[in-house]
């Protein structure tokens, strides 16, 4: 272990303080430089006059620049330990405004990106002790410089370019603050690509430098590209798979177009399939699979278009094309949507195919099956299985939870993420990730608030993993499997959970448990936004917006249904009124074994009684 350690802190020193070479010597082209070259706004004209889809996504970004142009420019406000959500709203800001100064030419679009410009440069800092807010407001800054060079006054370019170096790129040197180059999560996906930005925008300054930090970027972004390994399930889930992912795509696209190759990046075993795994994240109710931090709804993203163009695979914009021709309420709030038309420029959205598999599965640091009984149709069933860690970052006690919508509905829920300041606020350590961590003392983020299983009330095991053993593409049958045993250390010796979709018609979750030499109870608890009723004959009928489900234990067949509330019992945990979680709970004696099946039946489906529930062991 020394000699590891050893190894890392010198590779570590190397990526710090070193030039790799990688781009020694290289040619860097004039202004505009970064994402859109120069004379490359004819290609996405034509893809605006060729398709009303496409139109309309260009105007909905200039209709957005005309709305910011009356906006006061930003001020150094500071929410807690964050800038970020002005640096955001400045990388949001300058793309559109850029943009469609790029398209149209029209000078009022310049002259209030370089008022934004001018503004947040001559902000004391861009607040480096939380390093994302550097980035992000680093990249956003550049992408303005550079597609506007040409155009902004001296005194305008002299500033911003003070800035981007003093404010953004020198910090990023400081081993106070870039401790991210040794992260495996989005940080450093985040400010390798912000830096990179930086350094591209103003490389003529200091060619030296600008070399060091691009050769470093492209040195340390490969710890998070490891993650994808090896079929591109993304450990940190649907929301930061949106952030880490986009601001991965943003860096190699960039580095691509500069050099004319992304130095073998995109081809980390993984990285390409990793857009299928976000696309399977959503299910037939619009909402995604939203385990550990993240929120449950979903909308386009960007970062498709350039996997498809990677990758010749039109059918991974099927649902991409829907939320563009939806009208997604929220694409203006998404502060890379001009990189879609720039990704998006030579693809024919009539071309996109709907895709054909209906089960996708990837392992890695945080395993996960989907499937679904159609894409297209309204009324089709949609599981999320969950297996892996909650040691994983941004992770929850969530091993063996599930997801499932039917009939456009969710009925198996996900709490998902609590608002960071909401918790810091109140003094909460929310990111200790140690056993007896005050992160789990968090109602949303344990297990007993999952749909999950729990013994005798305890918490999952954070050092415990959980890999998806076996799944099927049988249609009449689909189905994962994983065992959980080790989340449940010392209250089990065996823990095996399968879910399947049976006949297209209803979803069976179905554990095996083996106790230890310990009699133990087991909690089954399905979280759900339903109203919940308890039949007299022991089902449970879940309601909600004029349609039902019911909910049928199989086995064992002496079980009580009962409810419990949500709401959390700290003053720090919010609020999450109109949800029920739904469940049982089962002596198993010791060293026994007990065989738990519960049947999810959409209404207006009929479970077939010669149906034989399948042990686990045959589910292979």
């Amino acid at each position: 272990m020394k000699i590891n350690k050893i190894y890392v802190g010198i590779f570590f020193f190397i990526v710090q303080n070193l030039v790799f070479g990688q781009i020694k010597d290289a040619k860097m082209p004039s202004h505009p430089r970064i994402l859109l070259l120069e004379g490359e706004e004819n290609a996405i004209s034509k893809n605006i006059a060729a398709d009303p889809t496409w139109a309309s996504l260009n105007q909905l970004i200039i209709d957005e620049s005309n709305k910011i142009i009356p906006l006061p420019t930003l001020e150094r406000i500071q929410i807690g330990r964050r800038l970020l959500d002005k640096s955001r709203e400045c990388l949001r800001r300058v793309f559109f405004l850029s943009y469609s100064y790029r398209i149209i030419k029209d000078k009022k679009y310049l002259e209030r990106a370089e008022a934004e410009l001018v503004k947040v440069s001559q902000f004391s800092d861009w607040n480096p002790s939380h390093f994302l807010d550097v980035a992000e407001m680093t990249m956003g800054v550049s992408i303005g410089y550079d597609w506007l060079y040409d155009d902004l006054s001296t005194s305008s370019k002299a500033i911003i370019k003070e800035a981007i170096l003093k404010k953004g790129i020198e910090p990023s040197l400081d081993k106070k603050y870039n401790s991210w180059l040794k992260a495996s999560h989005n940080w450093n996906q985040v400010c390798n690509a912000g830096m990179t930005y930086g350094a591209m925008a103003i490389y003529e300054e200091n060619p030296t430098l600008a070399q060091q930090i691009i050769d470093r970027a492209i040195e340390s972004i490969k710890l998070p590209m490891e993650d994808y390994k090896p079929e591109g399930a993304y450990p940190e889930g649907y929301s930061y798979w949106g952030y880490g992912t986009s601001f991965n795509v943003m860096f190699l696209d960039a580095i691509q177009r500069v050099f004319n190759t992304d130095f073998g990046l995109s081809a980390t075993a993984g990285f390409l399939k990793t857009a299928g795994y976000m696309q399977n994240m959503v299910g037939s109710s619009g909402k995604n699979f939203n385990y550990s931090d993240a929120g449950n709804g979903s909308g386009l993203s960007p970062a498709m278009f350039w996997f498809a163009n990677k990758t010749q695979n039109s059918s991974l914009l099927f649902t991409e094309k829907q939320y563009l021709q939806g009208k997604d309420k929220s694409m203006h709030r998404d502060r890379l949507l001009p990189a879609t038309m720039i990704w998006g420029k030579d693809i024919s959205l009539e071309k996109v195919t709907e895709p054909k598999e209906m089960i996708w599965v990837g392992q890695g640091k945080n395993p996960v099956a989907m499937m679904r009984t159609s894409w297209s149709k309204p009324d089709a069933i949609y599981v999320g299985l969950k297996a892996g860690s909650p040691s994983v970052n941004h992770g929850h006690m969530d091993v063996g939870s599930f997801v499932m919508d039917a009939n456009g509905e969710r009925w198996s829920m996900d709490f998902g993420m609590q608002e960071y300041e909401s918790l810091e606020s109140k003094g909460v350590k929310l990111w200790g990730m140690a056993q007896n961590s005050e992160r789990w003392q968090v109602f949303r983020y344990n297990n007993l608030t999952h749909s999950t299983l729990a013994f005798d009330n305890e918490f999952q095991k954070v050092e415990g993993y959980a890999s998806i053993n076996h799944f099927s593409k049988n249609l009449n049958f689909l189905r994962a499997t994983t065992d959980i045993s080790a989340v449940y250390k010392d209250k089990a010796t065996s823990v095996n959970r399968g879910v399947a979709i049976i006949d297209k018609k209803y979803v069976l979750v179905k554990d095996e448990i083996t106790a230890t030499e310990k009699e133990t109870t087991v909690r089954w608890a399905m979280l759900t936004p339903a109203v919940v009723k308890i039949n007299t004959d022991g089902t449970a009928e879940l309601t909600q917006k004029g349609k039902k489900l019911q909910l049928k234990v199989s086995s064992p067949s002496n079980i009580t249904l009962k409810t419990w509330s949500t709401q959390g019992s700290h003053d720090y945990d919010a609020p999450n009124t109109g949800t029920t979680l739904v469940g049982f709970e089962v002596k198993i004696p010791a060293n026994s074994s007990i065989s738990l099946d519960v049947l999810l039946i959409p209404e207006e489906n009929k479970v077939n009684s010669k149906t034989k529930i399948l042990p686990l062991k045959d589910w292979k």
